[in-house]
């Protein structure tokens, strides 16, 4: 009997958590072009903020990983692709006053605390488990949008490109290829954390799209 990898078992985990994401009004209206503005910057300022304290989390990997392949291509994640979606939001919200810039929401909060708290205290097995679903689930998402827009001039395709192009696609299978050598020489036991981290941040996911939607603010 051919043993599951554990990535595998990672996605079959999260199936239900991905196929509510895409459904989504965030994505669906993302999908067809009808997006509101507002929201959507509201998403890419929310996204700008989270992705400074994700870029440090993923040095931080960098730096605990045994394997010099591993850190080399957390170093790389750190960087280059960092860099490519920094990009991306100052083509959105380049203009905006910094008096308009908007403080982390609930979601973003909840969603960067933690992850540095698998970052401080578990192992890095989990840490990297934790921040795969930004990789893989943004890449499926992406996918889902090419495969489903109708609107031939959505205002939003550029964004839309990055996370469907293939140079994102080859660091989510790198991304993917190490959680699985990681997971490879785990106990079951380690391997059952990493897999509760990753649906974990998976439901950040959903949660971070869902926010922005709503607009999300503090209620006090």
């Amino acid at each position: 009997m051919i043993q599951m990898k554990w990535s595998e078992k990672a996605w079959k985990a999260i199936e239900p958590i991905y196929e509510k994401t895409v459904t989504l009004p965030f994505i669906q209206e993302l999908t067809n072009g009808k997006l509101d503005r507002e929201k959507f910057i509201f998403y890419i300022q929310q996204d700008a903020m989270y992705l400074s304290d994700y870029g440090s989390v993923i040095t931080g990997i960098a730096s605990k990983l045994k394997d010099p392949a591993h850190t080399e291509s957390f170093i790389r994640f750190a960087g280059d692709s960092i860099v490519v979606e920094r990009a991306l939001h100052e083509s959105f919200i380049h203009g905006i006053n910094e008096k308009d810039r908007l403080k982390p929401s609930p979601a973003c909060l909840l969603y960067t605390s933690y992850l540095w708290r698998q970052l401080a205290n578990a192992p890095i097995e989990v840490s990297v488990a934790a921040v795969l679903p930004c990789f893989w689930i943004y890449k499926a998402v992406g996918d889902y949008i090419l495969a489903n827009q109708t609107n031939e001039e959505n205002p939003y395709q550029t964004w839309i490109n990055t996370y469907g192009g293939d140079d994102f696609s080859r660091s989510v299978s790198r991304a993917i290829e190490i959680c699985d050598e990681l997971a490879e020489s785990c106990t079951e036991s380690r391997q059952k954390e990493m897999l509760e981290a990753f649906v974990v941040c998976s439901k950040m996911e959903y949660l971070f799209w869902d926010s922005a939607h709503n607009l999300e603010q503090w209620k006090i």
